[in-house]
């Protein structure tokens, strides 16, 4: 497992609880208004122990500014049902927080 895979793999336990299991990596490109808003690879890994969800998708991205990257582990859950829609959510919630 190479090294950003399992800062992934510890994101998605500590901010989730639960042992992660790798299972895939799905390219994904988010488009809004006919331009790239995120372009990348989101992890995916199964759940177990985690009391709410048996599958996360996780990615990171760089900080602007920042040699430091920032660690994304979104559950499967309610309308998140694959990496596309973990993307989308993410980038919904950053919005509209102002970052």
């Amino acid at each position: 497992m190479n090294n950003s895979l399992a800062d992934l793999l510890a994101a998605v336990e500590s901010q989730h609880g639960g042992i992660a299991t790798h299972v895939e990596s799905v390219p994904v490109k988010e488009t809004f208004q006919g331009q790239t808003v995120w372009e990348g690879v989101v992890e995916v890994f199964d759940l177990e122990g985690c009391p709410n969800a048996t599958r996360a998708y996780a990615w990171s991205s760089p900080i602007e500014g920042s040699d430091k990257r920032r660690f994304y582990a979104v559950l499967h859950l309610g309308g998140i049902r694959s990496p596309q829609d973990a993307v989308r959510a993410a980038i919904v919630a950053e919005a509209k927080s102002g970052r």
